[in-house]
């Protein structure tokens, strides 16, 4: 029989309100394993068992008198350092953050509370959240638990390293360009970026961001299998007046026509041939489930990722350029400075007219996937890197950031796209990449069950480090 810290989030939360086991006995099964993977991944870097266990039994007395705490009823979950939870630093990596303790918690995490989930710790992020890999003075490098030569993904690596390995079934993250749906490809998991507006969020740390952040930043769930990513949008998307960009929305909406279109190669961006493989298999997948699926180029990749280039380092240059020198932290430095020869110096032109271009960007998007209601592509054009690749060389960074052609593109537009798992290739995991209208997140839920249905969930893996 299976370990409790091995049940998916779906399964905990029907077995704790059914009291067929209690939230505090899959707590401390989920701690323990904490306690014994976690020093050689380094996921988890915030560690508070006591709260964790008051939560717990909290849930359990809900249980008792005949109330159902929520959807994540009694589940394991962790939370990301670049969000506020009350009591603990928002450190977003840094060294000059790491006494900056929250009064209170961002929507996110107040909502997860209020689904029944069970907060076990909090995970690493990158210096500044700002690379696909994660790594930083205050807290240390994550390791990827399938392969410790492997990225386990940015900037919310400590969150899928932290559910491949067991200590959590389901991860909170982060995305703007990438953070939510590359880490779980570099782990093996599955890992939805929400709609803008869809799921409600604010740092009271921080204040109000700027607007590329605001248009551009969301917070999803990292999990093992899609009903658990399923139910974990449901906790995470309740409403929350802080965040002014929170739109009601069904999570199921109108019936939609079964239809893929399938780009291998979107503007041209190197493919390998893995990827194209992982791609076709699941295209395979999808006909055989009666989905109809075309091969057709999907609208410019390539301007979005310009524009949110543009956004992003506007916000960088204006607010955080001063904060990344006095920080020193070597990789993220590194990382600004190529970012930086790529957007070049942002006045304000470039941010009027890249906000306009993105509204008629939006428009051809949104009337391609009224056509074709998901979007099958890559997630990266690459595997998942090794360890530290961007750092190691200008060349190797320009590398990482046309492979990432993908991740950066999609928070410009809005929507929402979700990782899929689709196996391995030795220890080096793969997936692929689905795409939506905004809000359509039940379509993606829907095209990524059946491919889960005909590949297998991702599995926990015990970390060979």
């Amino acid at each position: 029989m299976s370990e409790l810290w091995e049940w998916s989030a779906s399964d905990l939360a029907d077995a704790v309100r059914s009291k067929r086991v209690s939230a505090v006995e899959v707590t401390k099964a989920h701690l323990a394993r904490l306690a014994a993977v976690n020093p050689a991944i380094n996921a988890v870097v915030q560690e508070f068992p006591d709260e964790a266990l008051a939560e717990a039994k909290a849930v359990d007395e809900q249980v008792a008198i005949g109330i159902d705490p929520g959807p994540l009823c009694g589940v394991p979950v962790t939370t990301k350092v670049n969000v506020d939870q009350k009591g603990h630093a928002t450190t977003n990596g840094l060294k000059l953050q790491q006494n900056l303790l929250a009064q209170e918690d961002n929507p996110v995490v107040a909502n997860l509370r209020r689904a029944g989930a069970v907060i076990v710790g909090r995970t690493n992020t990158p210096a500044f959240s700002l690379r696909w890999f994660t790594n930083n003075d205050l807290h240390g490098q994550t390791l990827n638990p399938r392969d410790a030569g492997l990225t386990p993904g940015g900037s919310s690596g400590g969150a899928a390293a932290a559910v491949a390995a067991g200590i959590c079934a389901m991860g909170h993250g982060t995305d703007i360009a990438g953070s939510v749906r590359y880490p779980a490809y570099a782990c093996g998991l599955h890992g939805l970026r929400p709609s803008l507006g869809r799921v409600a969020a604010f740092n009271a740390t921080g204040g109000d961001r700027y607007i590329g952040a605001q248009i551009m930043a969301v917070s999803g769930p990292i999990a093992r299998t899609i009903d658990d990513i399923k139910i974990s949008l449901r906790a995470m998307a309740a409403p929350d007046p802080n965040d002014t960009w929170f739109t009601p929305s069904p999570l199921d909406q109108a019936k939609f026509e079964k239809r893929v279109a399938l780009a291998i190669a979107p503007d041209g961006m190197p493919v390998a041939d893995e990827v194209k493989a992982a791609l076709l298999k699941a295209a395979q997948v999808l006909e055989a489930a009666g989905w109809i699926v075309e091969e057709i180029a999907c609208p410019p990749m390539r301007t979005a990722a310009d524009i949110n280039a543009i956004l992003w380092m506007a916000e960088m240059q204006f607010a955080a350029k001063g904060a990344v020198e006095k920080e020193g932290e070597e990789d993220s430095v590194f990382v600004y400075e190529q970012m930086t020869k790529d957007a070049g110096v942002v006045d304000v032109n470039d941010l009027m007219k890249s906000l306009q271009a993105r509204a008629g960007l939006i428009r051809e998007w949104e009337t391609f996937l009224a056509k074709y209601p998901v979007l099958l592509c890559p997630v990266s054009g690459m595997l998942p890197f090794p360890q530290q690749m961007d750092v190691k060389s200008e060349a190797d960074f320009a590398t990482v950031f046309e492979s990432q052609l993908i991740q950066r593109a999609l928070p410009t537009l809005g929507l929402p796209g979700l990782t899929v798992a689709t196996g391995s290739i030795g220890t080096t995991p793969a997936g692929v990449q689905l795409i939506a209208g905004r809000f359509r997140e039940d379509i993606l839920l829907a095209a990524g069950k059946d491919i889960e249905i005909a590949v297998g969930c991702p599995v926990t893996a015990d970390p060979q480090i």
